[in-house]
């Protein structure tokens, strides 16, 4: 698949960091992963620090299929509200994935501090009406979240007026969140695993998967053998294809970044990450080096060719909506992309064996706007649906509560 248009920052700023050599002999393991992204890069670290034997494969260079086009905002919030969530899976559900989502970015936090140079920073996160109809369904998004104990506080549109200089109906403002270099991440990631033994290998591509009942074997294009006892999917919006339908709608999602602006100019944008009720909606946030990142523009067409033509012009409307917000700002895009974006029904992800595939052959999709927060998340329910434990998130995350 063809997942990005246009300049993605991550990639142009940091380039091809590090070489993995291809694998070009039979290699047998006890977990082998598809997928050199964030996501994959997290699965292995988590099932390699438990002591299994992991080897991970990716068809092009590390990092450089979603996780190079991610804007990596780090937020416990899901698409879906609480309160629908709450609706659809019970509210004590919707909290156990909600308060899932806040130990996340204490869990990427740890792990990004353990690297370090990362672009981790922690940030608030103000979620804005854009219309004077959502103030009261965000009221009641705002008294649920506090009624189940997450730190959130209500602004009205005078204090947001105040402390945020942005016109707004209302707000919540939600702790804690995060934003991170998301390719980086995946690199130094990847690279510290592979200095511990573990087996990593861009420019890899699968040709075939034969499940058995003990084993995966995987054959490579090169004609090399792979075999596990287990192979786990972390291929991204790719990983649909092992699949005999889709389990979530792709669209295409576009953003851009603007040279660096001084902190004093940023102002509260350079601690607070934003984003409206609006859907599709606008998100803004700062990077590591100060300079502004806009997305959003999502729509329902993930044609490459389309997307290709459309990301300057998306570029310019998310422009002139940011400087509607902030009019003291020099708002221009400096480097703009697109990529693939895919949704849920419901806003959660899927990790685990799909029935059509078996139990040893495990997906890890971790779809909607947080995704990363998500990958954290299903890394540990990897781990325990590998070594044949319950987890708390099975009910929620798990191909179980799809009707196939």
């Amino acid at each position: 698949m063809d997942l990005k248009s246009g300049y993605p920052f991550w990639a142009i700023k940091n380039g091809l960091m590090h070489a993995f050599e291809p694998l070009e002999t039979d290699t047998r393991c006890d977990v082998a992963i598809i997928g050199g992204g964030i996501s994959g890069a997290l699965i292995a670290d988590t099932l390699s620090a438990a002591g299994h034997e992991v080897v991970l494969v990716e068809q092009r260079d590390i990092g450089w299929g979603s996780t190079a086009a991610s804007t990596a905002l780090l937020q416990y919030e899901i698409d879906t509200h609480l309160t629908e969530l709450a609706g659809t899976l019970g509210e004590d559900n919707a909290v156990l994935a909600y308060r899932a989502c806040v130990d996340a970015i204490g869990l990427l936090e740890e792990l990004a501090t353990g690297l370090g140079d990362v672009g981790f920073q922690t940030r608030d996160s103000l979620y804005y009406a854009s219309r004077r109809r959502d103030r009261s369904p965000l009221r009641e998004e705002f008294e649920l979240r506090q009624k189940r104990g997450f730190d959130v506080s209500w602004l009205d549109s005078a204090e947001v007026q105040e402390r945020f200089g942005i016109s707004a109906p209302a707000a919540i403002l939600n702790r804690p969140a995060a934003s991170v270099d998301p390719y980086r991440l995946t690199y130094r990631l990847l690279a510290r695993l592979q200095e511990r033994g573990v087996g990593v290998h861009d420019r890899t591509r699968v040709a075939s998967v034969v499940t058995r009942p003990r084993s995966v074997d995987l054959e490579l294009e090169n004609g090399a053998r792979l075999s596990a006892g287990h192979v786990i999917v972390a291929a991204g919006y790719e990983g649909e294809n092992f699949l005999p339908r889709n389990v979530a709608t792709n669209r295409s999602s576009y953003a851009f970044v603007t040279d660096p602006i001084s902190r004093d100019e940023l102002g509260v944008l350079a601690t607070t990450m934003m984003w409206e009720t609006a859907r599709p909606y606008l998100y803004l946030r700062t990077t590591s080096d100060n300079r502004l990142l806009v997305g959003g523009e999502d729509d329902r067409r993930d044609i490459p060719k389309r997307r290709d033509a459309m990301v300057d012009r998306k570029a310019r409307s998310l422009a002139k909506k940011a400087q509607k917000l902030f009019p003291h700002l020099n708002i221009t895009p400096t480097f703009s992309w697109a990529g693939t974006f895919a949704e849920t029904s419901d806003g959660l992800p899927y990790f685990g064996p799909h029935p059509a595939t078996g139990p040893r052959m495990l997906f890890a999709m971790a779809y909607g706007g947080n995704g990363i927060t998500y990958s954290m998340l299903g890394a540990g329910l990897l781990r325990a649906l590998v070594e044949g434990r319950p987890h708390r998130l099975a009910p929620l995350f798990t191909f179980d509560r799809l009707n196939v």
